[in-house]
């Protein structure tokens, strides 16, 4: 552990180890220690080390920092200004609450263009922390619950599934009930015309919605537009072959993303840890062999070379499908001419937490965390917030329930779990004695 050497008080390193007992985690190097230093001065370092990780109110900033209220909030304006902290209102009382890396403040800081941070410096270092070293990655992509997922191109959805189809599956529904919509600047690509390996597609795409984008739009990081215009950026990106990767929940999507296979840091991650995210649509292409002509359209497009031509024995070539590859997207259905590419519901459907309360907890639970987040933010647990905590962990299977009660050491989860299998057993007796 030579980066530990030395840094016993260093404020950035004490901020590595804050991000580092969240969920999504940020393993120390010292690559990230120099993102640090960009995007925090050490007094902010220093101060951010201390939050919680829930949200927290300038009141409670100021007894932790041992601050009056107006100077903490003059801090938490100034970090969201930076779009370090996303800031809200709870209840019309404000609230602030550290973004995570990924996305979040990693994304936030390439995205502006007010010239407040060094985006040279920054994409080399991000390129550095994210491309060439591993320790994020799969600290981030190889949970079972991902911070992503893929969603279908709607026009591939066969008519006998738009019944089934969920809202939260389809983009556009996204869009229809956000409450505030804000396109930004695709960091992927950005980053990458930074290191000269930048494709052709466009970078003014990236849309985030709801809470994050009124905290974005507020601070000049992203621009609000109306629900027309991100119809119109969606359709514009459909036409171009990129692939819909966002938010991986049912309720208050914070981004949709629209990648390309060369430069989207969701779709690198997952070719370079083995194709094994779990970031797939709920939907899959089938071949129609009898269509197929093997032009080496849908070859060319797939965006995680999940397509191949082989030949058959008569000599005729036709496409193949990698299924342990494939994400479901729809690109490659949507662009074959002679429709011999058709996308089927999938039999099992991917879970999609209902929202970032579930998404995290779940997460906290797989990364050996869930004692982090609980014991993190004892002040802040109001009694809603432990029965939708308890409700998660109770809807679990015996597996993962074990594992939490393994994490958290915790009475009143035995407890909860005790009383519902009572009750549990109260409803099957009932039913036989009728």
């Amino acid at each position: 552990m030579g980066h530990k050497k030395g840094h016993e008080k260093n404020s950035y390193l004490q901020l590595q180890q804050r991000l580092d007992k969240a969920p999504q985690g940020a393993p120390l190097s010292e690559s990230l220690l120099e993102i640090l230093k960009v995007l925090f001065t050490e007094e902010e370092a220093e101060l951010v080390s201390v939050l919680p990780i829930n949200f927290v109110t300038a009141e409670r900033a100021a007894k932790i920092w041992k601050k009056t209220p107006k100077e903490a909030e003059k801090i938490l304006d100034t970090l969201a200004g930076k779009g370090l902290l996303l800031d809200g209102c709870q209840k019309d009382k404000r609230t602030y609450i550290l973004a995570p890396p990924m996305a979040g403040f990693f994304e936030f800081s390439i995205m502006r263009t007010d010239g407040k941070f060094n985006r040279e410096i920054l994409s080399d270092l991000y390129y550095q922390y994210l491309n060439e070293e591993d320790d994020f990655l799969f600290a981030i992509f190889a949970t079972k619950t991902p911070i992503d997922r893929v969603f279908v191109q709607e026009e591939t959805i066969q008519l006998k599934d738009y019944s089934i189809v969920l809202d939260y599956e389809r983009a556009s529904k996204v869009i229809d009930t956000a409450s505030c919509i804000t396109v930004g600047t695709c960091y992927c690509r950005h980053k990458m015309e930074h290191k000269g390996k930048a494709c052709d597609q466009p970078q003014d795409v990236c849309l985030t919605f709801n809470g994050a984008a009124k905290s974005l739009s507020k601070h000049g990081i992203a621009k609000e537009i109306n629900k027309e215009e991100a119809h119109k950026i969606l359709d514009r990106c459909v036409d171009l072959g990129l692939v819909q990767i966002g938010d991986s929940v049912q309720e208050e999507v914070a981004w949709i993303c629209n990648c390309c296979g060369c430069c989207c840091e969701a779709i690198l991650a997952y070719k370079r840890l083995g194709y094994n995210s779990d970031i797939y649509s709920n939907f899959i292409p089938e071949i129609q062999t009898d269509n197929c002509t093997g032009c080496n359209i849908c070859v060319k497009k797939c965006p995680v070379e999940a397509i191949t031509l082989i030949e058959s024995s008569d000599s005729r070539k036709g496409a193949k499908i990698n299924y342990e590859r494939c994400i479901g997207c729809g690109v490659c259905a949507r662009n074959c001419k002679k429709e011999a590419i058709i996308m089927n519901r999938r039999e099992d459907s991917m879970h999609t937490p209902k929202d970032s309360f579930e998404r995290v907890v779940r997460m906290a639970l797989e990364t050996g965390k869930l004692q982090n987040l609980l014991y993190d933010n004892q002040h802040l647990w109001t009694h809603k917030m432990l029965q939708r905590f308890v409700g998660v962990i109770l809807n679990l299977g015996p597996i993962r329930r074990r594992m939490a009660n393994h994490q958290l050491q915790s009475k009143f989860i035995k407890k909860a779990r005790k009383l519902a299998d009572k009750r549990k057993r109260k409803i099957i007796g009932k039913k036989n004695y009728n």
